[in-house]
């Protein structure tokens, strides 16, 4: 089973990614990817360089993440795996073609706001005005068909968490998908 993870900023993808390593899947992140190149070239990590690379990327292929993920989940031999940070129409393709579906996660943006606020990443430390700007950035693909466009992603979803509770809630959530996915 491969789901992929995509949603807003703040909205507990890392957690969830978290609960479902801890149940034995194996984890593919687009952005520690995106991290390894960029520290490998010597470009600072942010929002912005993240995103430019991302689209560099799909320049030469839209859908680049997914097979380069999949592949190295048979070679590691994974039953089970996550993607985390679908970002593109053609990665939602590429992961329903191997067989993989979309989770959603999202939460009220002040709420999502005041979580990278708290946890504080290199790239969450921008103040709520700026939050606003590079998320809508993200949604809907201005800078041409290789941009992320995560609004019409996020459509493409099989299942969709509102996480704005407790994380007892947020893992009831998550248990019941795979409750349906095991049947």
């Amino acid at each position: 089973m491969i789901i992929g993870v995509t949603g807003t900023n703040g909205a507990g993808k890392g957690v969830v990614v978290d609960y479902l390593k801890a149940k034995g899947f194996a984890h593919y992140s687009v952005r520690e990817y995106l991290a390894e190149q960029l520290t490998l070239q010597n470009i600072p990590i942010n929002r912005s360089s993240l995103r430019d690379l991302a689209n560099e990327l799909r320049k030469t292929e839209y859908a680049f993440f997914i097979p380069l993920f999949i592949e190295r989940m048979h070679a590691e031999g994974a039953q089970h795996a996550v993607i985390e940070s679908i970002r593109h129409t053609a990665e939602v393709a590429m992961l329903k073609k191997h067989g993989g579906l979309l989770l959603v996660i999202d939460a009220d943006r002040q709420l999502r706001y005041e979580r990278i606020v708290a946890r504080g990443s290199a790239t969450d430390k921008i103040d709520y005005d700026t939050f606003v700007i590079e998320e809508e950035r993200e949604w809907y693909g201005a800078e041409g068909a290789h941009d992320m466009n995560l609004i019409a992603v996020m459509q493409q979803a099989d299942y969709t968490i509102k996480n704005e509770g407790t994380l007892e809630e947020l893992h009831a959530k998550i248990d019941e998908i795979l409750t349906h996915l095991d049947t």
